[in-house]
Parts: C-alpha cells; structure tokens; sequence
C-alpha cells in the first residue's frame, strides 16, 4: 500500500503540478463518447489528457468502466506517466471486468521485459494488485524473472508481489517455488531486497502459523543484521519485527545482538526506535544480571524513551502505555527519569493520566518527596477526573511505599480541609484503604472525616466513610447515630451503600450489642424484606442467620482479622504481561490486551512468550540467582471480588454427598430453597390436580390408576393402536467444549470444559491450562446453589501438579442432591475453582438434555391422560429450522439422550412423533414433534407442569438433532 501511495504521488508530479484540477471540473453529457473518441486519438498528448480525465472521472465516483478496451489500447506506450495511469485505472476495474482485464495480460509480460527497471517493477506491481483468479497463472512466469531480475529496484517489488499473490492463491505460490525464492532474498546484497523479503515471508508466516517459513538461524539473523543498517526506516521495522520473533541460542549470542541493534535507539522514526526496545527487552531475559553489559544496556534503554516523550501528544500517549508495561517488567531502567512524567500544563488530559499512573509505579522512597509535592499541586487542578486521579495517587503512593505513608496521610488531611467536595470523597476512599494497610496507626483522624459526612453524595465515598464507622465503632462515641442517618434513606442508596451500610451495623451490634439492637433489627428487616436486590437480601439472611443462631461464630466471621492490602493492585498479570513486551510498538501494546483478543481471524493470534519462561528447554549460560524473581508468584492480594464472589466465598471442601442437605434453621426463610422438591414452585402451586398428574410427575408411573383405562375420546385416540416405529438408542450427544474460564481472568488458569450423560451419571469434563509461569496444585470445586441442585459427587481430583504450559483432562462425576435455588437462564450453573494461587469464579451453561434420567419412558395411556392434563397454556411451541433426519433417524438420536418416542403416526404427509422425557427432579415432559417429508424445518410442541423448563428442553432438542 505505500508503494502505490508513493506512486500516486509520483503521478502528481509529472506535467503541470497546478493545473490537473481542471480534469475534475467537467459536467459535459455525452462524455463517454467524448473520451472514447479521444482515447483512440492518434496524437499522443491527446491520449494522455483523455487518460486523465478517466482517471478523475474514476476518483470522484463515476463510472467509466464502459471505456475498458480503450483505455486498455494505451497500454502500448513508451510514456512512463500515460502507461501508470492505465495501470491505474486496470487494478481498479480488473475485477468488475475480469474477461477484459486477460486482454492486458500481453501487454504486462511484453513490460515485464522491458529495458527499463522502472516499467519492469511497475508491471509486476499492478500484476499482483489485479486481484482476478484468471490473471494469477498468467503472473507466474513474469514473476520468476523478476525475482531474479538484476535491478535491486525490481526484485524488491516483486517480493511483495509474491505476498500479494500467497493471499490470492497460496497453493499456486507453493507449487511455483516461490516461496523458497523468497527465502533465497534474504541473502541479497540489497538491504531494501531483504527487508522487503522478510516483510513478505512475515506477512504470508501470519496467516500461516504453522508453517515455519521464517526459519531464523545464526546466519540468517547476521544478514538480517547487516541490512538494518542500511535500510529504509519501514525496511529497519520490518528486520527488527523479525528479530524478535528469534530466539537466541546463548547469553553470548544475545549480547551480540543486542550490540548491533542498539544504534536504532538513536533513529530519528519513533516507530524503529519501538521496535529496537522490543527486540532489547526480549534479548535482555538471556542475560545475566551481573553482567557489565547488562547495566549499561539499561542505562542506554532510558533516553530514546525519554525523547519520544517531546514529540506531539498522540505520539506521547502511545509512548507512554508503552512505557507502562516495560516499567512493570524493568523498572530500574527508568527510575532516575521521574522528572519527565511530570505533568506540564498543557497535555491533553489522556497524557496526564498516562504520566500519573507511571509516575506512581516509579514513585520510591528515594524521590517521594518530590512525587507528593507534585500530586499536592495537581489536587487543585481544575480538571475534575485529573485531580480525583491525583488525590488516589497519593493514596496509592502511601501503600506501596511505607515510609511515606504519614506524610501522604497529612497531605490527604491537608486537602479535606479544601472543603472541596470532589476532592474529600476521593480522600476517604483513599483513607480507608490506608487504614487497611496500616492499621491501629492512623485512626485519629477519625474525627476529621467524620466532620465531613455530610457532604458526601457519592456512592463509593459513602461507602467507604460507612467502613470507617463499622471497623471503628469502639473509637467512635456517636457511631450508631452515623449509621442511623444513613439508614434513613436506605432505600434510595446505591447497592453498594445499601451492602456496607449492614455490614457496618451488624458489625456496630457486635461490639455494642445492648445500644444497638434495634438498630440491627431495623437493617435487617429493610434487607429481607423490603429489598428486592437478591444480593442484599442474601447477605442480610446471612447475618440474621449467624447471629441468631451462634453469636460467637458471627462475631468470628463479621469481625475476622483481613489481610493487608497490596500496593500494586492494578499490575498486568505476568503471563500477559509477557506477551504485550513481545508486542511493543503494536496496537497491543496500546490497549494493553494480547492480539487475540481484538484481531479477527486466524492472523495474529499466535502468543508470543519472552525467552526462557517458554517452556522451550534451551539452556542459559551463567543464570542468575536473582532472576527468579520473574517466576515468583505475585503478591497476595484481594481479589476485586464480584457479588457471585461473595456468595461463592466459602470454604472450599469437597462437599458431603451422603446425607441431606443440613436443616435450615427455624427463623422464617422466605426465599430460603425456591425450588425445593424439584420445580414446584415455578408452577406456582402444588401438582396436585387429577390423579393421572399425582402419578405422572411424582415417581414413576408404575401403575396407571383406574381413570386412565376408561375409554378417552378424541383425535389421539387411535394413535396408541399403532406400533411406534422407534430405532435403536444411539450414543447420547456431547456438547463440544468451550472456553469457562480465560487464563486472563484466573491468574494464568484456563479451564475449557462441557457436560455429558454417561452411564446414567451427569458428569463435567474439563480440560485445565496452566498459562502461567508457576507450578499449580491442591485443585478443588464448589458450585452455588442452582436451578437443578447440581453438586460435585466427589473432589475434584488432579493428581499431579499442572507445570507451566500443561495440560490436563478432569472428569467430574456430579449428583443433584446439593442445594436449590432457581438461576437465570434456569440452567445456569456458578462455579468456584480454587488452587494453590487463588480462588476463582466463573459462570457456565449445562445442556438441561443431561438430566433426562433413563426411566423417562411413559406408558401410553398415561402419556394420553397426562397430555390433556396440562392445561393449553401451558404449551409452548418452536421452529426447529434446517434439520435434514427422516422422522425415524431424529426418533433415534433423541433417544440416545433419553427422550423416548412413545408413539408415531403419519397424516398426509406429515410425521407425528410423540415423546416424553422426564428431569432429575421427577418433573415430566411431552413433546409432540411434527416433521413434513421434504421440508427441512420441524414444529416442537412441550407440555409440561413447569412451563420455565420449555426453554432450555428446545435448545437440547436443537442441539441433539443438529449434531
């Protein structure tokens, strides 16, 4: 695309550089016929001009495709200006008129030879640029000479052309030798030949991960390096890019490297000097530590960085993310430099953000004098989100670095009494977490905040001024007079208030249980009963639960010792972060998230590993004791826990499977098990009814009672004379696994699984990946409660510790006798995962196909009676669209996964199979699936007690018949 782009700027300077305007100005009608005459003119300036004027024409939109075979004719010319504009006008109408673009076809071979390097490279060039399949075999034989052509100016423009041609028809490439052509270029004596070689064998090596065209070895990366510094600044990115995808065999081979590439730091393109940090933070994993080289390295990677921070603000901004994430990895090398991300006046408000994020990772005890100071003065900016980032700074500052944490707090004090509204909300936030940190040290300023409470309208700051209050209570004289006024508007509070607000009072009662107990009852009652947030009214039976029943143990779980808080909440995690330095200079590295997660496709989704935690084997020279460091496990920190955290956030044992669920305790419960004995509170009443329907959803229908066997009149009488045309049971459908968990989300952990019937037992399969760089065991599962009573049968048992980059295969037999309560959608299933790194959570979808249990077969007549018992409403009908099965195969792939075909009969056409299916909780199902001979689309009809399961029992319907 930039050749064309130079080329299109070429054109603009041949003849008169003013006046080409003029060809965009006609409005004449007839003009087509005007060119046509024009472009068949015997005078040479003629023709050009009407050239011109087709090539404006084509620019603003029209359509002069109807003068192809003229313009086509003024191929034959010696004039290099008039030959590029037809070359123009063909790339752009080849593919709407593919039969007429062939007629060129002679014209660009007879080019391809000519004398002149100029018009060689200009034909190959539109050849690969005419995207038309009949062309392609055309271009073959013009292309292999020009690869080997003797101009250097051609052979680079046709190794582009052969990338361009790969994307066309990768097998025609393969066949011809290109490609071993190509690999062969990169051994050519011109820099700007191998640069473009590398650049084409990169390009066609992405959307062919596997296929190892760039097979970098000692020599090759020595020519590679001999070219960089010849090169145009593209060539030089395109050669570094490459380099980096190398990894050295040695320490030795490493430093060399990083020697040859190190004066690309000083390259006046911000894009080569990205590039040149890319490969030197790579290469720099290999080397050792005490190293001289080493140190100097570091002190030669901080001024380039620091210069790409005068260029203009966009070009900053990409800077600096990219300095985020070498900052994370290296530190030392920009941590004399704090001075440069100080925030100057005029920097739009995205590069300020940037620099205080940075400033804060550098922020030491030896310069965080100079860093309070700064965010002091940035606390009275005008820029409202500047200065709450500012006042959090400060914060953050007082928890990574300890001995400053008096003079942050004394700041922070400092700034509250501003009285500055914004200003005191973003200092209790950050107060609290101080007290986390630091505790029983910096509790007299208390009394200052507590002057404040008024003021604060933001959900976060009240609720971090309600945490102050309920963990200091004992200090605070008038603490249940605080909470009192907040728990006035309770209902008009944010759920986060609403969550702290009861904690704190519960908390408050168990440190002053004679003055506060109405308090309590108060907050406990507006939670349970008078909440509709199933979060809050949880938590509150939770607490009413504890403390009626065992004072003691709540005041061990309300008032438990929490751990300290970490300084470093917000680092990328290292396995990622390992990834983004291999893409330093990408957008990647501005988003700060790996390719494939906005790359569509197959191209760039390759993860890409710094050397030496790849798994590779290879060994290191000298390694060094202190490098360990990049594989120890990060810092404990809390978890930025969700609400499903909080209801998962238990003790994580294989739960008991042989006796019944514990009894719930006598106080009143309301939503305590929504569904307990199967779904029948989703009907909304019992299932009594007529007997057939006691019979039919009870236990199974062993007997039929006495009104079954009366005679029933209607149209599905005569239908259980026949005999059911039912095929042999197949295997039972298994989902296909997909992604539950991202190693993104879970330290490093992915777990990838599905759900399956076998053997009459429901069981989770599940693969789990160990992407991170550590060592993971003692693996254990929990499940919420859920719509079904899912439960784990036994512990989840992994046997040997994953290593970094394995893989392992978990089969996890599960009953349905755990606890209920209904989800949405009604099969969704919560699940927590805890290793020896954390505890993690994750949401997952079970096909509800599983639970059809094996004894699901009724007998006719019941199934007669049982249909008409389910009132009309109670049906619900769906399209099942492209299903190519007979009646008879669709019959037998649903009874693989237990949905029995009572009875079959066929009117005009039309196949009527009537099924039953019946759920782990005893809750029947009927169906009624009609399918029309020749017609690919079946109609479903289900009847059931509990109409909420109809759902979910379609979609198992969809997926067992189109698998």
């Amino acid at each position: 695309m930039q050749e064309w782009a130079n080329q299109l700027c070429e054109n603009r300077q041949f003849g008169s550089k003013m006046t080409d305007s003029k060809y965009f100005t006609t409005t004449k009608k007839g003009e087509i016929y005007e060119l046509k005459a024009e472009l068949n003119s015997d005078k040479k300036e003629k023709k050009k001009e009407a050239v011109k004027k087709v090539i404006a024409s084509m620019t603003v939109g029209k359509d002069v495709s109807a003068l192809f075979p003229d313009v086509v004719n003024c191929m034959q010319t010696d004039n290099l200006e008039l030959k590029k504009l037809v070359y123009l006008y063909l790339m752009n109408y080849a593919k709407s008129q593919p039969d007429m673009a062939i007629m060129a076809v002679n014209t660009f071979v007879k080019d391809c030879e000519d004398p002149n390097p100029l018009i060689r490279a200009l034909a190959v060039r539109t050849m690969g640029c005419i995207r038309v399949d009949k062309i392609t075999e055309y271009l073959c034989e013009p292309l292999r000479k020009c690869l080997k052509d003797e101009d250097p100016y051609v052979r680079k423009t046709a190794a582009v052309c052969v990338a361009k041609l790969h994307d066309i028809n990768a097998q025609l490439v393969e066949d011809q030798g290109f490609l071993d052509t190509l690999k062969d270029l990169i051994s050519d004596s011109n820099p700007m030949v191998v640069a473009n070689a590398v650049a084409a064998l990169s390009e066609i090596a992405e959307s062919h991960p596997n296929s190892n065209l760039l097979d970098l070895n000692p020599q090759t990366i020595n020519k590679l390096l001999t070219a960089l510094n010849e090169c145009t600044e593209w060539g030089q990115i395109f050669i570094l890019d490459c380099l980096a995808n190398y990894t050295p065999r040695d320490d030795r081979e490493s430093q060399s490297i990083c020697e040859r590439v190190t004066p690309r730091l000083s390259h006046a393109n911000s894009a080569v000097v990205l590039s040149a940090v890319k490969v030197l933070m790579k290469f720099m994993e290999m080397l050792p530590k005490d190293l001289d080289y080493y140190g100097t390295l570091l002190k030669k990677l901080a001024p380039p960085l620091v210069t790409l921070l005068s260029a203009e603000p966009e070009l900053q901004y990409v800077a600096l993310r990219n300095i985020n994430l070498i900052v994370q990895r290296r530190p030392e090398i920009l941590k004399h430099e704090m001075k440069v991300f100080f925030v100057k006046y005029n920097d739009p408000i995205y590069v300020k953000l940037e620099k205080l994020d940075i400033m804060i990772r550098l922020a030491s005890q030896a310069n965080i004098a100079q860093v309070l100071a700064e965010l002091k003065e940035y606390a009275t900016e005008v820029d409202v989100d500047f200065v709450r980032k500012a006042v959090r700074a400060i914060g953050r500052c007082a928890i990574k670095v300890e001995q400053s944490a008096e003079r942050c707090v004394s700041t922070l004090l400092d700034l509250i009494q501003t009285k500055v509204n914004y200003v005191v909300q973003e200092a209790i936030v950050v107060i609290k977490d101080i007290f986390r940190k630091y505790p029983n040290k910096y509790e007299s300023v208390i009394a200052t905040l507590c002057e404040n409470l008024d003021s604060l309208d933001e959900p976060e700051a009240r609720a971090a001024m309600i945490w102050i209050v309920g963990e200091y209570a004992e200090r605070i004289d008038n603490a249940d007079e605080l909470l009192e006024s907040f728990l006035e508007g309770f209902h008009d509070e944010s759920t986060q208030v609403q969550l702290q607000l009861l904690t704190a009072i519960v908390k408050l009662f168990l440190k002053k249980p004679t003055e506060t107990q109405e308090l309590v009852q108060q907050v406990l009652s507006l939670a349970t009963q008078d909440s509709d947030n199933p979060d809050l009214r949880d938590r509150g039976y939770i607490y009413w639960r504890l403390l009626s029943t065992d004072p003691v143990a709540a005041k061990e779980v309300v008032l438990a010792e929490k751990p300290l808080i970490s300084e470093e909440t917000d680092l990328i995690e290292p396995t990622l972060l390992e990834e983004l330095i291999c893409h330093i200079g990408t957008l990647a590295s501005v988003y700060h998230k790996p390719p494939s997660a906005f790359v569509e496709g197959s191209r760039g989704v390759q993860h890409k590993r710094l050397p030496g935690s790849s798994g590779s084997g290879e060994s290191v020279e000298s390694p060094d004791p202190g490098s360990a460091t990049a594989t120890e496990a990060p810092p404990a920190v809390i978890p930025s826990q969700d609400l499903l955290g909080d209801l998962l956030n238990l003790d994580l044992t294989p739960t008991s499977t042989t006796g019944p669920p514990p009894p719930s305790s006598g106080m009143q419960m309301g939503a305590m098990d929504l569904l307990g004995g199967g779904l029948d509170s989703l009907i909304g009443g019992d299932l009594g009814g007529s007997p057939a329907m006691t019979a039919g959803f009870g236990a199974p229908p062993a007997a039929v009672p006495p009104s079954f066997t009366a005679p029933v009149s209607g149209g599905l009488d005569d239908l259980f004379d026949l005999g059911g045309g039912v095929g042999m049971p197949v295997s039972v459908y298994v989902p296909p696994k997909t992604l539950w968990l991202p190693a993104m989300k879970a330290k490093g952990l992915e777990i990838t699984g599905t759900f399956g019937r076998r053997a009459g037992v429901v069981q989770m399969e599940m693969t789990l990946t160990n992407k991170a760089m550590s060592v993971m065991t003692d693996f254990a599962v929990q499940f919420n409660r859920n719509s079904f009573g899912l439960a784990p049968a036994g512990p989840l048992q992994v046997l040997t510790p994953v290593s970094p980059n394995q893989s392992i295969e978990v089969v996890l037999p599960l009953n349905t006798v755990g606890p209920v309560m209904k989800m949405e959608p009604l099969n969704n299933l919560q699940v927590a995962v805890k290793n020896n790194i954390d505890v993690f959570y994750f949401s997952c979808q079970y096909p509800i196909s599983m639970l059809f249990v094996e004894d699901g077969k009724m007998e006719r007549q019941v199934f007669l009676a049982t249909w008409k018992d389910i009132p009309n409403e109670n049906e619900s009908k769906f399209q099942l669209n492209d299903c190519h099965l007979n009646s008879d195969a669709a019959s037998s792939k649903l009874q693989g996964s237990n949905i029995f075909t009572i009875a079959k009969r066929t009117v005009e056409g039309q196949d009527m199979l009537y099924q039953s299916m019946k759920l782990t909780n005893g809750i029947w199902v009927l169906a009624e699936l009609r399918a029309q001979t020749g017609n690919p689309n079946y109609t479903v009809s289900l009847r059931c007690k509990a109409p909420e399961v109809s759902q979910c029992v379609f979609q198992s319907y969809e997926a067992v018949l189109k698998n």
